[in-house]
């Protein structure tokens, strides 16, 4: 059986071929997963032909400030930082301060802190935006922080790969 990293360097690579074939050079934006997407893209020699740029943005203020969400999504009223709203803002501010055409968004509760009823440790949302499109899926993930952001990295690179291959 391939460990957890053993898997994220197959799909790192899949997602390497993907990009290439079509063109297509990709960034992050993250949040719960703290560059971890980025450090596993770049982990994979020449990934500079396909992989822009990444974008940690832990905190709610540099949500806003790199890459452009809304700051009514952290209002009381708001949604707050873990929600499709934000995701799908963080994915689109991705694409719009880069130079690609792809990009990935994650925001979620790694834990062991910080969940609540609504959204308890473990709920993450990710973000994948293709040429403008986006879309977004809420995922919840069992374990302890490490695994948390494991398989948030994982669901985030399946899932890029997923859209480009929908895309033909």
């Amino acid at each position: 059986m391939a460990t957890e990293s053993q898997a994220i360097s197959a799909s790192v690579a899949k997602l390497a071929t993907e990009l290439t074939a079509r063109g297509l050079s990709m960034a992050t934006a993250e949040s719960c997963t703290g560059g971890g997407i980025a450090e596993a893209l770049t982990a994979l020699a020449g990934s500079s032909a396909w992989f822009d740029s990444g974008f940690v943005t832990y905190s709610n203020e540099a949500k806003q400030r790199m890459l452009g969400v809304d700051s009514a999504h952290f209002q009381a009223d708001g949604v707050g930082a873990v929600s499709r709203e934000v995701v799908l803002e963080m994915s689109r501010g991705a694409v719009e301060r880069s130079a690609a055409q792809a990009a990935v968004a994650v925001s979620g509760v790694a834990g062991p802190g910080g969940g609540s009823e609504a959204k308890p440790v473990g709920t993450v949302w990710i973000a994948w935006c293709i040429a403008g499109e986006g879309s977004a899926e809420c995922f919840d993930f069992a374990g302890d922080r490490d695994a948390v952001r494991s398989a948030t990295i994982q669901a985030a690179l399946d899932g890029l790969i997923a859209r480009l291959e929908a895309q033909g």
